[in-house]
């Protein structure tokens, strides 16, 4: 049984979306696509917050005068775009997105942490090689080097939010050493930190593997992240390639005039 609080939310929220799609009627936009935009907009002026829950399809169908099929559709395809997220027995929410900063190395951990959100990773594959030629090129090292990769799962609050693949010289990374829960850490404490970063974005579809390690449908939005990080005195130390969840991120940097 739904309290009384709830059930006001819920009319609100259903006035407001009703009030959306409404003013959107013209004759010529399909009513799927009318309220797939009232949503959108009733999330854009605020009235739908992150992790806020929509009312039931059932609700929104008879407030609308439409089938619960029709709403289903319009919320699939906000699903889709990573804007709403299901959650099995819960019900539909607005997906809370993380604002990433692109103005200096960040920490994942660490950024999470600041978030009030708990980081945590899983190691998909951990080993020491020889530098590939493209690493070779990116870390400036010599033919035959040793480098050690890491691919790993990111999560928070255990959601998984980004596949990364780090490759650090092993000279500063040995294949045995502890990282703890953060790589930057690790390097701090042996006075190896990255100061500033190169950075190449762009957006990619994640494969079946990629999703289901992500845990979204294959063919979900992506960022692609390729970084180059480099010490106070110029020496790259880092090369991270990372997918980003797109209906999780927003990257953002700031401009100066």
């Amino acid at each position: 049984m739904r309290c009384r609080g709830t059930m006001q939310r819920f009319e609100d929220l259903i006035s407001a979306i009703k009030t959306h799609v409404d003013r959107r009627h013209d004759g010529y936009t399909p009513l799927y696509h009318r309220i797939q935009r009232a949503i959108r907009d009733t999330i854009a002026d605020g009235e739908l917050g992150e992790d806020d829950v929509l009312p039931p399809e059932r609700d929104l169908a008879q407030a609308l005068g439409v089938s619960r099929v029709t709403v289903r559709n319009a919320i699939r395809s906000l699903v889709t775009d990573g804007l709403l997220v299901q959650r099995q027995g819960a019900g539909t929410f607005v997906s809370r997105r993380i604002e990433m900063p692109l103005t200096m190395p960040t920490s994942f951990s660490e950024e999470m942490t600041s978030r009030g959100m708990a980081p945590e990773y899983k190691m998909l594959d951990r080993h020491t090689a020889p530098a590939t030629p493209n690493e070779i090129d990116m870390l400036e090292l010599s033919p035959g080097t040793l480098v050690t990769r890491l691919y790993r799962v990111r999560y928070a609050n255990k959601k998984p939010m980004c596949l990364e693949l780090a490759c650090v010289p092993a000279d500063a990374l040995p294949e045995d050493a502890d990282i703890g829960t953060s790589l930057y850490l690790h390097l701090d404490k042996n006075n190896q930190r990255p100061v500033r970063a190169l950075q190449k974005l762009r957006a990619e579809l994640l494969d079946t593997e990629q999703a289901r390690l992500l845990g979204v449908p294959p063919g979900s939005a992506a960022l692609f992240i390729e970084q180059q990080s480099f010490l106070a005195d110029g020496r790259p130390i880092e090369y991270v390639r990372s997918y980003y969840r797109g209906d999780s991120y927003d990257f953002v940097a700031e401009l100066k005039m």
